[in-house]
């Protein structure tokens, strides 16, 4: 298999385009569809997207109450029994609320990698997908494709061009992946920039669980500047938990700009006079108030 052709060889496309277009494929793909028990099909392994009993799901229940499961779901044989869904979980989950025993099933014999692609190009596009999900899902299809021999960059393209994402966004939410469950909750409840997370992901783990219990004690969230002063001092040798306090205890000090109306000026100070003939006025006067203990 070229380094080029995997993401192609598994995109999810119609049935002709799986199983050619010879006058026998409509026997083929009936054969490979069959109904199967729903206690037979089994989770995916580290399945990244979330099932949630929403009013989707409670919409979808009700769709297939009333006509079934229009859209086969995919799955492949498990080596000890059954079969482990691909794609369809949701559908699993929705029969399985509506009752039924049973669901259709496109069976496919394909290898770990070649189902890991499978399963994130099936729900990559959902529109409800957070970024921890997102995130998940293009770490185990870049693992995917990377254990077929494909260098990083290459893989990245391919990934790049079949999500309809920049190079750079899959990049940075391969990043977010290394992210423990708690950061990653932080991020899709917008409590933790996405920014902040990426410069979090570079440092060392123990580093994040220090930064994490420290966000929680002091009761805030780091911002732009202060991620990115965390990562450089952890590259540096100077993180510690006395630091982090240091730095997130910081008050910038406030910048005061007094600006006074040029005519006002005009009427108090000679045209000759240079800007810093009336700040030195000025000075000497509040001096001169200040000492009075600021009274007139």
């Amino acid at each position: 298999m070229s380094k080029r052709n995997l993401g192609e060889k598994i995109k999810l496309q119609s049935y002709n385009d799986m199983f050619g277009e010879d006058e026998n494929a409509e026997v083929i793909v009936q054969e490979q569809i069959k109904d199967v028990a729903l206690s037979e099909l089994h989770t995916f392994k580290n399945h990244p997207f979330k099932v949630s009993d929403d009013a989707k799901m409670e919409e979808m229940v009700e769709s297939v109450k009333q006509y079934g499961i229009l859209v086969p779901a995919i799955a492949r044989e498990c080596a000890e029994g059954g079969y482990e869904l691909i794609s369809g979980h949701r559908r699993h989950h929705a029969a399985t609320l509506a009752g039924l025993e049973t669901m259709p099933v496109m069976v496919k014999d394909c290898s770990d990698d070649e189902a890991t692609v499978i399963m994130v190009d099936a729900n990559i596009q959902r529109e409800d997908i957070s970024i921890s999900e997102k995130a998940k899902a293009y770490r185990m299809k870049y693992d995917a494709m990377k254990h077929q021999g494909m260098a990083g960059g290459i893989t990245l393209e391919e990934i790049s061009d079949s999500a309809g994402e920049s190079r750079k966004t899959i990049q940075r939410l391969i990043c977010l992946s290394n992210l423990s469950d708690e950061y990653q909750e932080l991020i899709d409840g917008k409590k933790l920039g996405i920014a902040q997370g990426i410069d979090l992901s570079y440092i060392p783990e123990e580093h994040r669980e220090i930064v994490l219990e420290v966000m929680k004690d002091m009761g805030m969230m780091i911002n732009m500047e202060q991620s990115a002063r965390i990562k450089n001092a952890s590259k540096e040798g100077l993180f510690s938990e006395e630091w982090l306090r240091e730095i997130l205890n910081y008050k910038k000090p406030v910048i005061r700009k007094v600006v006074f109306n040029q005519n006002r000026l005009d009427s108090y100070f000679e045209p000759n006079m240079t800007n810093e003939d009336i700040e030195g006025i000025i000075v000497k006067l509040l001096d001169e108030w200040k000492a009075k203990g600021g009274r007139d």
